[in-house]
């Protein structure tokens, strides 16, 4: 299965546009943003799981990180409300399950095989800096290494975010409004952007908050 695998181009997903597919499992629902592959996949997808809802135990060959969006992700390791921001790198494993239900932004299969940093923070608790030459732009870096940078940042209205993407970007909309090339980015919208490109965006009413990921796309590969 192919979906938005062409890396080369620049792609913008309005999540609660597009439909929920079925998953193996009774009650995981998925709306997939970009895919290669079958039931193993590098992905990038929106997943739905009902009150109850569980997947079997799995390990993360490939590495794995996801977003709580809504309700309360659960494994073995804990509840992860909404805001939750989690790496579990090649190597680890778990039982993902929901008794409340829940909604999370996961990414598969798109870990560096040799990362080992493994760890989840609260994203809303993250004590955030102004960006130099950004006026409005604050971030902070939640992860980053010699392959990608991860960040969460807060978006005054109005305010102008541009930045250069040698390895490619990432962001999704967690919170607000975002506006790229006059297109309306509402909540939980990704936008994909291909290496050698840049970022160049405004926040709408009210600003935005957003999750962005840069310098990981000059090498996709699938399992």
């Amino acid at each position: 299965m192919k979906i938005n695998a062409d890396f080369d181009k620049r792609v913008v997903v309005h999540s609660d546009q597009i439909d929920w597919v079925p998953s193996p499992m009774a009650g995981v629902d998925r709306r997939m943003l970009d895919r290669i592959g079958g039931e193993v996949a590098r992905a990038t997808s929106i997943v739905r799981y009902t009150p109850g809802s569980s997947f079997p135990e799995h390990t993360h060959d490939g590495g794995e990180e996801f977003i709580v969006l809504e309700g309360v992700f659960q494994d073995e390791h804990g509840d992860y409300p909404v805001g939750t921001y989690v790496r579990n790198p090649p190597s680890t494993h778990h039982v993902p399950r929901s008794e409340p239900g829940c909604t999370i932004f996961v990414k598969l299969w798109q870990f560096d095989p040799d990362g080992r940093n493994q760890f989840s923070l609260d994203l809303d608790a993250e004590n955030l800096a102004p960006v130099e030459g950004q006026k409005g732009i604050s971030a902070s870096t939640i992860h980053q290494d010699e392959s990608e940078a991860v960040f969460v940042e807060k978006w005054a209205f109005d305010a102008q975010r541009s930045f250069d993407a040698p390895g490619g970007a990432e962001l999704l909309v967690l919170d607000g409004l975002v506006i790229v090339d006059c297109e309306e980015l509402g909540k939980h919208s990704w936008l994909r952007i291909p290496p050698g490109d840049m970022l160049d965006a405004q926040a709408g009413k009210n600003g935005a908050k957003v999750w962005i990921k840069t310098g990981h796309l000059t090498d996709v590969t699938a399992p």
